[in-house]
């Protein structure tokens, strides 16, 4: 008895857990998915889209991994978009300084398969862009613009008719069916980056036409929530100013003032002069003084006669013989950049081609003495690509 007791009791023991209903499972930890929808560049134009916003919304979100559009292979070369400001000079900067795991997400096919279906490499650069290829916001709705300006559905609505309908011939089909393909891979990168960082948020940057589909398709994959951006809130103005920084305000003035966009008239005007007097309160340098000579003859408020000594004044400065600390350009081998035909050029260099600019029309040899000073200046390739676009900005202007 004294030795069969313990054993029943044992039995009794184990019968009893073996009765116990089975622990409830844990519940996966859920992967926070926020899609940002951009629209490229456009924080350069629109003062509620600013750089500065961007920065303090990523600031605000605090993810753990903060995915770009860009493929991996180029991504690990450093290698962006040329219209992707907001990638390479807003959000990879911040996210580096920050800690931020980078998940570059793109797909894009390969060369040979871009002239087999499009005739032509759509990554290539030609030696002399079109007009049409420099990048501008020539639409007034651009310049009121807001962070979360994707998050409503109904302003994407062209693109959501594009998506769902094929053209009435299917062999004009491939830009949808390639957009369709590319927009999946990406969906399923950014599930990677979110299995790879359970229980976290992990920010997604991508232009806003690829928002919604990959929001779909992250719908349906377990483990992952989708946030709106707008669920998270606007930073506040206090927030924007200090995320604010003096490169955004040179991308900002250059952009309007220098850049292709400054054709169109379609500038935020008091805004701009704003991001100016802030450059000029922290360091009137020569950069700051060409931009504030360029914005006064836009607005009309400098005669040409007073412009022009003040390009000859900029020149002449010690500071001017040295490159544009924001210039937008990603190939130095080119005289242009994706915003502006002359981007490469020093700043003594280019404050020479705004003076030309003034004189073409009533002194056309002292333009072109100009023009061929700075061709001499340059290596070939880039002097063949200045003179083209100077033909065509400059001298068509006399």
């Amino acid at each position: 008895m004294p030795v069969r007791f313990p054993l029943q009791l044992a039995m009794i023991c184990l019968l009893s857990l073996t009765a116990l209903p089975a622990a409830a499972e844990e519940a996966p930890a859920t992967t926070r998915v926020v899609v940002l929808g951009v629209n490229h560049a456009a924080q350069l134009v629109s003062e509620s889209d600013q750089p500065a916003a961007l920065a303090a919304f990523v600031s605000q979100v605090a993810p753990q991994a903060l995915c770009v559009e860009r493929a991996p292979e180029p991504f690990a070369r450093n290698d962006h978009y040329e219209f992707t400001y907001e990638i390479q000079d807003v959000v990879v900067p911040l996210a580096r300084a920050r800690g931020i795991s980078l998940c570059p997400f793109d797909w894009m096919p390969p060369a040979e398969d871009e002239v087999l279906g499009f005739g032509m490499s759509i990554s290539t650069v030609p030696e002399v862009r079109p007009p049409r290829a420099f990048l501008t916001f020539a639409e007034p709705a651009a310049l009121q613009r807001g962070l979360f300006h994707a998050d409503d559905r109904a302003n994407l609505a062209k693109v959501d008719e594009w998506i769902r309908n094929a053209p009435a011939q299917t062999v004009h089909d491939l830009p949808r069916r390639l957009y369709l393909y590319r927009t999946f891979l990406q969906a399923q990168r950014v599930a990677a980056a979110a299995k790879a960082h359970v229980g976290g948020t992990v920010l997604v940057v991508v232009g806003e036409f690829h928002k919604y589909d990959i929001e779909a398709i992250l719908a349906g994959t377990p483990g992952i929530e989708v946030v709106q951006p707008s669920q998270i809130g606007l930073p506040s103005v206090e927030q924007v100013a200090a995320h604010d920084q003096r490169s955004y305000r040179l991308a900002i003035a250059r952009f309007n003032l220098l850049g292709a966009q400054s054709a169109t008239s379609n500038v935020d005007w008091n805004w701009v002069g704003r991001v100016l007097d802030a450059l000029r309160r922290e360091s009137d340098d020569a950069e700051v003084a060409l931009l504030r000579t360029r914005y006064a003859r836009l607005r009309g408020t400098l005669a040409p006669k007073e412009a022009i000594a003040a390009y000859r004044a900029i020149a002449d400065r010690a500071d001017a013989s040295r490159p544009a600390a924001w210039d937008g350009v990603l190939d130095r081998q080119r005289v242009d950049s994706y915003f502006d035909p002359f981007g490469n050029l020093r700043i003594d260099q280019r404050a020479r081609v705004e003076l030309a600019r003034e004189l073409a029309s009533e002194e056309a040899d002292a333009a072109e003495a100009i023009r061929s000073a700075i061709a001499k200046e340059l290596t070939p390739r880039q002097a063949r690509q200045f003179d083209a676009y100077w033909a065509r900005d400059i001298a068509v202007r006399r």
